[in-house]
């Protein structure tokens, strides 16, 4: 797996460039809205909102942005009436793939998804195809720099069920209820992390064994993450070391 939490972690640092353009924004705002629209406006009260929120603010979106996005779900400001969509399917060399919408039109949202799928060499797959290769997760990304012993010290004691060494950074997952608190454990213990979030975990995966492969997942991936409606996508590929780091630095 150090191939693909090695992309999250690019990935993630990417989202800081893109947040300067405003499509980070965008989705990030929409997510806050939806979530105090199915769960109420109160952050204690609504556990999606609150890791929604926290994502929010970790991204930089202004505090009285969000806060706008929340009224507007509550209905207390008008707003968007979005519909949570997932569709499944497969990037080329059978990685599976997982995506998680907010659409106010399911039928055009349906048809970029399968197009932007087949002009790249995947497919949209029927409803639980893929869904069974992945579990939802809290995962909390640290540097590789903190101490094995302080690190679990901290983290087992606030609901964190596992420490990956990824090479050159900790992957530490907990079930998605105890993401805040782990995440809050953390920031009082001063132990600096990259992202806290929840995501889908692949329970197996498909290795990509050189880079043509990997780039032409990682292509299809970054199309699909650019449309405006894909809040997030997630996928089972592994990408070796090695090759990663060629892709890296020929980047």
């Amino acid at each position: 797996m150090s191939g693909h939490s090695k992309w999250a972690t690019i990935k993630h640092k990417k989202g800081a460039a893109d947040a300067k353009r405003g499509k980070l924004f965008a989705k990030l705002i929409k997510q806050v809205e939806v979530a105090a629209r199915t769960g109420g406006g109160d952050p204690e009260a609504n556990p999606t909102l609150r890791t929604m929120f926290q994502k929010a603010r970790d991204a930089s979106v202004p505090l009285d942005t969000i806060e706008r996005a929340v009224k507007r779900g509550t209905g207390e400001l008008e707003g968007v009436n979005y519909e949570q969509i997932t569709y499944e399917g497969y990037a080329p060399h059978g990685v599976a793939l997982y995506l998680e919408v907010l659409s106010d039109n399911r039928n055009r949202t349906g048809a970029d998804i399968r197009s932007m799928l087949s002009k790249n060499g995947g497919s949209l797959a029927e409803p639980g195809a893929v869904a069974w290769q992945f579990g939802r997760k809290g995962v909390v990304m640290l540097p590789r720099t903190i101490e094995e012993d302080d690190l679990m010290m901290v983290a087992l004691e606030a609901g964190a069920d596992d420490l990956i060494d990824e090479g050159d950074t900790w992957q530490l997952t907990c079930e998605p209820t105890d993401l805040p608190q782990l995440r809050a454990a953390l920031e009082e213990a001063n132990i600096a992390f990259d992202s806290a979030d929840v995501t889908m975990l692949p329970t197996q995966t498909v290795e990509l064994a050189d880079a043509a492969a990997a780039k032409s997942v990682l292509s299809l991936i970054d199309i699909l993450d650019d449309h405006d409606d894909v809040q997030d996508v997630y996928s089972n590929f592994d990408i070796p070391d090695a090759i990663m780091q060629d892709m890296e630095a020929s980047a």
